[in-house]
């Protein structure tokens, strides 16, 4: 699958003969649905059972950087050394890198392509990086050739940097504006006591080099996010000393910048599972908080074995904070900032709650969180993810907030601790993290805000739209009408089929904790999802993959007809759509007895029509297909069938 674009063709061949047998119809073209997918030879690699490889192997980036914020220009002025280790085994004449704040210039691709009218992804056009003293070091050997294309530098060495364990040191200086408007992923916004910078993608950065697509080198265009090596990151933020400041990872010098009340404050919160503030309300403008009272503080954090890191900088934050216990028995700490507009019971105030039970949740059910904090900023960002960073709407309230909060930090797991290429694949995180916000969300508070996932069948609507899209367009190319459904809701419904009504919830969350720990600090392609999932669950699922993750068809599963023969009812079923589905069928007898039939998606293996024997003596008032209607089955006209006189 080279990207989203390509498409699989596999709905109808020409036939060339009919023939009868049980006096059902074959159809030849069903059968190249249930044949095999996506080739499962592997190599040394990638498994043929979805794991890595013997020689699997993907390359490490260890940063240090050294940030100053400046308020009164909006400026970021920073230098980034690059410690690279080449783990492929190429020597490599250059690498790439990301440059992502030239998004934000007027002649950018992702501005030129963005509509008149603008869209979720707008960006100021004013940015855009000022790069100095670069220089790319390999043993002896220094190089400061680079060539910048849009949000994209290749950096050239003097000699080659060695396969299999080469190590080079690429450093630089950087410069840019802060953008206001940063594509709902970065940016700042005014607020009563001042400005919140959330800064994001905010350093020049490694492209992956793997073995499926050689460098990764996609331009930052709008709707794709990222996708990055892991390594350790020791940074450092310079701020203006009555800004709070807080990052990814672990903060290394709190004496330094935060006052002895505050301190006291943090550590009582590291053992309180209630949200204990370190910065009151109507404390905001209270000075004697900070550590120092005129210049600058430099807030120092470290985070290990991550894809990135982000931060948020404001005189304006409340901040509170609150204990995670995580499975092992380690703890980490859930902390929210926010402004003054934001607080109160309804709204903000119950950011670390939600923070704290998130985290919590996904840690006992999936995989143990890793990192030492988890952040939520409010900021005027709709909801972006880094690791353990989010950024959520400064207006969100309730059951939104909720929504918002728990999403952004479902993504830790997916892409953040499974390291899926976002900018590529987006339903490999979006998608997924969605499917495992529903179960959260059942769970927090004992149901207080409603999980929608389960109300498969709202999304009918779209299913038959003419302008659907398949799950395997690309992002950056998706009508961003169609990219809520094909990048968050239909692989996430995808997922809930497979779970409650294709392979059970035992089989499948064997399957889905596998591949987590699996591929956990690791770089899946679907190709190793999807044979993953098979083989620890034991099923061929090349119909499943192939029909709802690949194409746009449709499931429509039918009851024909319904007679009587010999004293045994025949029922009739039809597979009218594209997408065929095991038949979950519960027939109702007249005495208000229930059964629930079963039949295995292999019935439609040679054909659409189907006939089931029923055994019964009894005699039938209603037959109904998916009683509990989990399936996205199109029609639900032709689900029920009930005799014309009773």
């Amino acid at each position: 699958m080279n990207n989203f674009s390509k498409k699989f063709a596999f709905a109808t061949l020409t036939l060339t003969t009919l023939c009868v047998v049980n006096a059902q119809e074959i159809k030849v073209y069903n059968q190249p649905l249930f044949s095999e997918f996506l080739e499962h030879s592997g190599n040394e690699f990638r498994s043929a059972t979805g794991e890595p490889g013997e020689n699997y192997w993907q390359n490490e980036t260890d940063y240090v950087i050294e940030a100053t914020l400046n308020e009164q220009a909006q400026t970021i002025t920073g230098k980034v050394t690059l410690h690279y280790t080449n783990n492929s085994p190429l020597a490599l004449d250059y690498i790439w890198m990301h440059l992502e704040q030239n998004r934000f210039t007027e002649k950018s691709r992702g501005t030129l392509t963005t509509p008149i009218a603008g869209n979720r992804y707008n960006g100021d056009v004013d940015g855009g990086y000022t790069l100095s003293n670069l220089n790319a070091k390999v043993k002896r050997s220094n190089s400061s050739k680079h060539i910048i294309t849009d949000t994209r530098m290749q950096v050239f060495f003097a000699e080659p940097l060695a396969a299999k364990g080469g190590e080079a040191t690429i450093s630089m200086n950087f410069k840019y504006k802060i953008p206001q408007d940063g594509m709902d992923r970065m940016g700042r916004v005014v607020t009563k006591n001042g400005t919140i910078f959330a800064l994001a993608q905010w350093f020049p950065r490694a492209a992956v080099l793997d073995d499926i697509e050689g460098w990764n080198i996609e331009p930052y265009l709008g709707a794709g996010e990222f996708y990055l090596d892991y390594g350790d990151y020791d940074f450092k933020i310079t701020a203006p000393f009555d800004h709070i400041v807080v990052a990814s990872g672990e903060l290394q010098n709190p004496k330094d910048v935060m006052s002895s009340k505050m301190r006291d404050r943090m550590d009582q919160a590291k053992n309180s599972d209630e949200t204990v503030y370190i910065i009151k309300p109507e404390e905001l403008n209270d000075m004697s908080l900070r550590a120092k009272q005129n210049g600058t503080l430099t807030w120092h954090f470290k985070m290990k074995n991550t894809r990135d890191v982000a931060f948020a900088s404001s005189k304006a934050f409340i901040w509170d904070a609150a204990k995670i216990n995580l499975p092992n028995g380690n703890k980490a700490v859930a902390q929210s900032v926010y402004p003054i507009e934001s607080s109160g019971e309804e709204a903000w105030s119950r950011s670390t709650e939600y923070t704290k039970n998130s985290i919590e949740n996904y840690s006992n059910k999936w995989f143990e969180y890793p990192y030492p904090t988890a952040v939520n900023v409010a900021a005027e960002i709709g909801g972006m993810e880094y690791p353990g960073l989010s950024f959520c709407s400064w207006k969100s309230k309730g059951a939104g907030l909720w929504g918002v909060t728990d999403h952004e930090f479902g993504h830790n797991w997916f892409p953040m601790i499974v390291g899926s290429n976002e900018r590529r694949y987006a339903w490999m995180d979006e998608g997924f993290n969605t499917f495992i916000n529903h179960y959260s969300t059942l769970e927090f508070n004992n149901g207080e805000y409603p999980a929608n996932l389960s109300k498969v069948r709202n999304s009918i609507g779209w299913f038959n739209s003419p302008n659907r899209e398949g799950i395997d367009t690309y992002p950056d190319a998706t009508n961003l009408r169609n990219l809520g459904m094909t990048a968050y809701y239909k692989p996430a419904q995808g997922l809930f089929m497979l779970r409650e009504y294709i392979l059970g919830s035992e089989r499948f969350d064997n399957a889905f904790k596998s591949y987590i720990k699996t591929w956990a600090y690791k770089h899946p392609q679907p190709r190793d999802f999807f044979n993953h999932i098979e083989n620890v669950a034991g099923e061929n699922l090349a119909w499943f993959w192939k029909s709802w993750f690949y194409g746009t068809g449709n499931i429509d599963l039918a009851i024909d007809t319904v007679s009587e023969k010999e004293g045994n009812y025949i029922i009739t079923i039809l597979n009218k759509g594209e997408v065929p589905m095991p038949v979950k069928m519960m027939v109702t007898y007249d005495d208000n007895t229930t059964e629930l039939i079963t039949l295995p998606v292999e019935i439609w293996q040679r054909g659409n029509s189907w006939n089931y024997m029923l055994n019964s003596t009894k005699k039938l008032s209603k037959v109904e297909l998916d009683p509990e209607k989990i399936i996205t089955d199109v029609n639900f006209e032709n689900d029920i069938w009930e005799p014309t006189q009773k």
